[in-house]
């Protein structure tokens, strides 16, 4: 069985999309399944809507994403994992793939993104050369993330030391058990945080985590990536 952990704080406007996207790409793939949403202290209808949706609800008050993937793992009954952000959108070519590359011989591996919908011409500009950079170093955030349950186990599952940069700590824990894939296939993630940041800021984000690797923790960068979302410029619908 396949286990969806997607963990979310305060994503009705996103979670369907999600959830939705999930389900179509499962009615293609036709392999047993299961969906966990983990919400992380949510104030709004994310619990809700996950329910209605038909996946399993997990409720934790971490705030720290590290420990809420963590919190979905632990009740998990699949033999392989796949971690996705609420924000993202999967699809059967990226699911299909990370099957075959797991029954190659894979431990792990991960997805690159484009973003869901109009994006300023500097913010694909960055991502191309994101992209780029990830394929070379095969370094991938934490939007999409696959494994077997065994290479989960053997890493010890994501960093709860960390409060950001525990997506490429995962990904260096699971070089070192297995062999890593990054896949060619693409997810779409939302590019909602571009709103609220400038071109600059991006910049000095990607730079700090090549030079720092996961250790890139500071307030800034947490504000960055976890402080200011303006989630409501950006209204999707609440189902795929």
């Amino acid at each position: 069985m396949l286990s969806f952990i997607v963990p979310a704080h305060n994503e009705e406007l996103w979670i369907g999309k999600c959830l939705g996207s999930i389900r179509t790409t499962m009615e293609k793939v036709t392999e047993l399944y299961e969906v966990i949403v983990v919400d992380d202290a949510s104030t709004d209808s994310t619990h809700q809507i996950a329910e209605q949706m038909g996946a399993r609800t997990l409720r934790v008050e971490h705030r720290k994403i590290s420990a809420v993937r963590n919190a979905g793992a632990r009740v998990a009954g699949g033999e392989v994992f796949f971690f996705v952000d609420a924000d993202t959108q999967v699809n059967e070519r990226a699911v299909s793939a990370a099957l075959a590359a797991l029954r190659a011989g894979a431990s792990g591996g991960g997805c690159v993104f484009d973003y869901d919908g109009p994006t300023p011409l500097w913010g694909r500009i960055i991502l191309f050369f994101a992209v780029l950079a990830a394929r070379l170093i095969r370094w991938v955030g934490g939007c999409f993330l696959f494994c077997t349950r065994e290479a989960y186990l053997a890493t010890g599952g994501f960093s709860e030391s960390l409060y950001a940069g525990e997506d490429i700590a995962f990904v260096q824990a699971l070089k070192k058990v297995g062999l890593f894939v990054l896949l060619k296939p693409k997810v779409l993630s939302s590019g909602r945080k571009l709103d609220v940041v400038s071109p600059w800021q991006v910049i000095g984000l990607m730079l700090t985590i090549a030079v720092r690797g996961p250790y890139y923790e500071s307030e800034w960068v947490l504000d960055i990536l976890y402080g200011r979302r303006a989630q409501d410029s950006k209204k999707p619908t609440k189902a795929a």
